[in-house]
């Protein structure tokens, strides 16, 4: 039993890593679907390696994507472990994976903007979750709380009324909101519904999971694409 979850602890490369859809978590042992996991590699020097897409070659290890459950297998030396003594992780390897996942959420958030998704400004994406056209919220993590209560507040008397439920995310400070949708000064900015949002979305509340641990995955995330999101 120990040998056969080991093995799905980790996959011998690409074609195995694409056939299983759940593996065994190398910090919490428990058995998780391969898209709420991070797939890590070694690197040739070896050093462990985050493969958010899941096309690096060579012997893959899983675990959990949170920042605790990765912690939790640096402590246990589990990559050491995983990678038979051949790569070993330490504490840079959770700022990695952070940037990573982060990148891939503003990239996301940008793509967004230029599909004509997002609108900013406190009136219009008060606008937005009025009319029931917001999928999400962002908040700049260094505005003014006011601002976020207030538009927070709006979203949960929408939700209780019987619309659809909307998250409000904080994970980007001011300056990185500003670069990605290319204009100055956003505070507040809501992603608006259609078929596509829902992967753009999805980046976003991979970096919520991944900071602040697990959260319903998909939830309130219509249109979404299991496939865009397996295979990102």
């Amino acid at each position: 039993m120990l040998a056969q979850m080991e093995d799905m602890e980790t996959d011998e490369g690409l074609a195995a890593a694409r056939r299983a859809p759940a593996r065994t978590c190398l910090a919490t042992r428990g058995v998780v679907p391969v898209a709420r996991m991070i797939r890590f590699v070694a690197a040739p020097d070896g050093s462990v390696v985050p493969d958010l897409s899941r096309d690096l070659p060579g012997r893959g290890a899983w675990v959990t994507s949170s920042r605790e459950a990765v912690g939790k297998a640096i402590a246990q030396k589990a990559f050491t472990r995983a990678f038979r003594g051949k790569a070993q992780a330490d504490e840079r390897l959770l700022a990695l994976t952070d940037h990573l996942i982060e990148r891939a959420a503003l990239e996301a958030l940008s793509l967004a903007n230029k599909a004509g998704r997002i609108v900013t400004g406190n009136a219009k994406v008060e606008s937005a979750i009025l009319s029931g056209k917001a999928l999400a919220i962002f908040h700049s993590s260094d505005g003014a709380a006011d601002g976020k209560r207030k538009l927070d507040a709006l979203l949960r008397r929408i939700e209780a009324e019987g619309g659809a439920k909307a998250p409000a995310l904080t994970l980007f400070t001011g300056n990185q909101m500003d670069l990605a949708l290319g204009r100055p000064n956003v505070v507040h900015a809501a992603l608006l519904a259609s078929p596509a949002s829902g992967g753009f979305l999805e980046r976003s509340l991979r970096l919520k999971r991944w900071r602040d641990g697990d959260i319903a995955f998909g939830e309130g995330v219509p249109g979404e694409s299991k496939q865009e999101l397996e295979h990102e």
